[in-house]
């Protein structure tokens, strides 16, 4: 019998997955927000928050003093805390201004997709939460409030919640919900509700809060972390492979980013002469014109070498919302079905690096993450999807800037005929019958593959892999229960040249 993922209805309409932001001033964090407001047209966004982390938080203004051991501020020989604040900037308002860029070119990106949200949509979404303190969940905030209304909330779908700083507002939400309803009838079902709707998106735990509170008392919500995919991150440019050193230099950066409007003008690239908080000795990434030790010598913390100027800097958490794209790869139906952001690593808990995730500064930290993940990236036959997510975020950018319709290129439109799940028996032929369109009318080239994530162990031979008619052999030695992953992956020919995706999931029956 033939079912219909959540993700994909009847009618070819693909859901779009609910998703809260929460960040914090870093300025990849920054960077990162630039890219995810480009595919807002793909998502649900129910809220742009701000938070803190062990390496941003504001204080409460009345000059209380914080500190917790073995944080950035006492190493590298620095004794910096005890301190009222630590690297936040006096009127921090980074969301905001990525969202009123957003409404500069609302106009132009409605041409391309008739989906993207209205600006006044996502203003309304914009909270400040947890931020006072590194890990402090001891009282509610706008942020917390809204986090909380939302996992409580009857509206159908999974509730994805991403810490691209720390965990400490999405920690106060959960708490105030334990608060209300522990000692009530209704406790059961609503941690049952929240296990089942609940899917956090980290950025690692930078504040302790997911160590501490969320993960002894909420075991059962899924925690996604990701690995084998891009890296977004610091450092991508150090030993990239050479299909995508390209898309991370300052000539492409200046061309495809920089220069494209109020996003570009927004983002951070190497030695724009920008801090996101005033006198932040970690953040020398915007001084132009010095070498690692002068910079040194100049009272900065350098943990990476310098870059070319105007080359890339970093977009670190991207891995957590690339896999909630409309893209076709359907990768937010389950953490092991990969994608643009990687693949999360074991079931429902995921521990381990995520690519381009970590945003602890320190020297050893960074660099440590930085050879885990060459050194992964090299282990792993995962594909590598960086130069598709690139030149698609290329083309976004272009949309921002560009009022009609016929002057920037569109994705093809791929569709595989018939049910994305369906059911085969070991031995037997399964034809695949793709349709591809382009609404620009480029050439565009096809290609079906396995995306070997299933849970059959070994790959199939497909027939016709080049036509959109194919056909593909399932093995003798498959086993009732086991799945197979085939995509099917269109990219035309137009500039710069877009790819998208459908996957088709084949389960064999039992014998």
């Amino acid at each position: 019998m033939a079912t219909f993922s959540w993700a994909q209805h009847p009618s070819g309409k693909q859901a779009r997955p609910r998703i809260v932001i929460t960040a914090d001033p870093e300025l990849d964090d920054n960077n990162s927000l630039i890219r995810f407001l480009l595919y807002s047209s793909d998502l649900d966004i129910e809220g742009l928050i701000y938070a803190s982390s062990q390496f941003h938080w504001t204080g409460d203004g009345k000059g209380t003093k914080w500190f917790v051991p073995g944080r950035e501020y006492n190493r590298f020989g620095l004794n910096l805390c005890p301190c009222e604040s630590w690297r936040w900037a006096k009127d921090e308002h980074f969301i905001h201004d990525a969202v009123d860029a957003y409404t500069k070119v609302y106009s132009n990106l409605k041409v391309h997709n008739s989906n993207y949200p209205l600006p006044a949509e996502l203003k309304s979404k914009i909270r400040y939460g947890n931020i006072e303190f590194d890990g402090d969940i001891s009282k509610d905030s706008p942020g917390s409030d809204l986090i909380k209304s939302l996992i409580l909330d009857d509206k159908p779908g999974q509730l994805f919640i991403t810490a691209w700083g720390g965990h400490s507002t999405i920690a106060r939400a959960l708490k105030s919900i334990q608060d209300q309803y522990e000692f009530t009838t209704q406790w059961e079902v609503i941690k049952k509700k929240i296990a089942r709707k609940v899917v956090l998106l980290p950025s690692g735990d930078q504040d302790d809060t997911y160590a501490t509170y969320i993960k002894p008392n909420w075991p059962d919500i899924e925690y996604r972390q990701f690995r084998a995919g891009p890296n977004y991150g610091y450092g991508a440019q150090l030993n990239a492979k050479p299909e995508n050193a390209p898309f991370v230099t300052a000539s492409w950066m200046k061309e495809n980013v920089s220069d494209r409007g109020p996003f570009g003008s927004l983002y951070r690239v190497w030695g724009d002469g920008k801090q996101m908080a005033k006198g932040d000795i970690m953040d020398y990434f915007g001084v132009a014109g010095h070498t690692s030790e002068e910079l040194k010598k100049m009272g900065y913390v350098v943990w990476m070498p310098v870059q070319a100027k105007g080359s890339w800097l970093g977009e670190g958490d991207n891995h957590t919302f690339m896999n909630m794209l409309g893209n076709g790869l359907r990768a937010y139906e389950s953490s092991s079905y990969g994608g643009w952001g990687g693949r999360g690593i074991g079931g429902r808990e995921s521990v381990g690096f995520s690519f381009g995730a970590s945003q602890d500064t320190s020297a050893s930290a960074m660099a440590t993450s930085l050879s885990t993940a060459n050194s992964r990236s090299r282990e792993s036959d995962y594909p590598n999807f960086f130069p598709q997510a690139q030149r698609d975020f290329a083309a976004r950018l272009k949309w921002s800037v560009t009022p009609k319709y016929a002057d920037a290129n569109h994705e093809p439109v791929v569709r595989i005929e018939g049910p994305l799940t369906i059911m085969a028996s070991a031995g037997n032929k399964v034809r695949l019958n793709g349709a591809i369109s382009d609404p620009d009318k480029n050439a565009v080239s096809i290609n079906w593959w396995q995306f070997q994530v299933g849970s059959y162990p070994n790959k199939v031979t497909i027939s016709n892999p080049t036509s959109a008619q194919a056909e593909v052999l399932i093995p003798q030695d498959a086993v009732g229960g086991q799945t197979i992953h085939l995509i099917l992956e269109a990219t035309d020919n137009g500039t710069p040249a877009l790819t998208t995706y459908q996957r088709l999931i084949i389960t064999i029956r039992n014998k």
